[in-house]
C-alpha cells in the first residue's frame, strides 16, 4: 500500500511553533475530569492523549482550541497571543462537523475559504485524499470513512501548524490509516505539530500523555 500522492506543500511561514500546557485542570458538569496536566510540544512533534472514556481527552483538545474553560492552569503558544494562535490551528473532532445536505465540494469549499486556503490548495487536498470522484455527491451519501477524509482534507486545503485531532483514524480502513500516516509525517517534517486523542496508536512516532479518569 502506498500513501497519498501530490500532497500540498507545507507552510513556509508559521505563526506558532510551540504549544505549552501547564497545570491544566478541567471540570465538566460539576465533575473534575483531570488536574495538574502539563505538556510542551515543539515544531515537528506529535503527542497522543490516552486514557479511558471520560478521562477528559476531548475536553483537553477543546481547551487548547479555546472552546472549554480551564478550571486551573494555562495554555500558551510560545509567546504568541492566544487569540492569534488559535486562528492558526485545526480541530477535527470525533464528529466530522459536516452539513449532510451539502455536496462534498460545497463543504470543502466552505472550509477552505473559512480557513483562508486557496483554490489550488483545495484541489490538491481533494486529489491527495482521493475525493475528486466524490465531490458532487451529497455528504449524506458518503461512507463514514469518506466523510472523515473530507473532514481531514480541510487541514491540507487551509494549512495551519497545529492539528488537534480526536480519534482521527476511527472510521478509516487500513489503506487510509496508512495514507493519513503519510500526511501526518509530511506535516511534522514541515515543522507542524499534532496533539491527538486516541485509543489506537497513530502511524507516526509520538510521545504519550495519559489522562486518568
Amino acid at each position: 500500500m502506498h500513501g497519498p500522492k501530490n500532497l500540498p506543500k507545507s507552510l513556509d511561514v508559521r505563526l506558532i511553533s510551540l504549544l505549552s500546557i501547564r497545570g491544566a485542570a478541567v471540570r465538566r458538569g460539576g465533575r473534575l475530569l483531570f488536574e495538574g496536566v502539563s505538556l510542551e510540544l515543539a515544531a515537528g512533534e506529535a503527542c497522543v492523549l490516552t486514557g479511558p472514556n471520560g478521562s477528559g481527552k476531548t475536553s483537553l483538545l477543546r481547551a487548547v482550541a479555546g472552546l472549554v474553560r480551564l478550571e486551573a492552569g494555562e495554555v500558551g503558544f510560545g509567546g504568541v497571543d492566544p487569540a492569534d494562535a488559535r486562528g492558526d490551528l485545526h480541530l477535527v473532532g470525533h464528529a466530522d462537523g459536516l452539513k449532510a445536505a451539502r455536496t462534498a465540494r460545497e463543504e470543502l469549499t466552505f472550509w477552505t475559504r473559512w480557513g483562508g486556503g486557496t483554490d489550488a490548495a483545495q484541489r490538491e487536498a481533494a486529489e491527495a485524499l482521493e475525493l475528486v470522484p466524490l465531490l458532487d455527491l451529497e455528504v449524506r451519501r458518503l461512507s463514514a470513512g469518506q466523510r472523515r477524509r473530507l473532514a481531514l482534507a480541510r487541514m491540507l486545503a487551509a494549512p495551519r501548524p497545529l492539528w488537534l485531532l480526536d480519534e482521527p483514524l476511527s472510521p478509516l480502513d487500513a489503506r487510509w490509516r496508512e495514507g493519513f500516516g503519510a500526511i501526518m509525517r509530511r506535516h511534522l517534517d514541515g515543522g507542524g505539530m499534532i496533539l491527538a486523542a486516541v485509543h489506537d496508536p497513530l502511524p507516526v512516532a509520538t510521545r504519550s500523555l495519559e489522562l486518568t479518569a
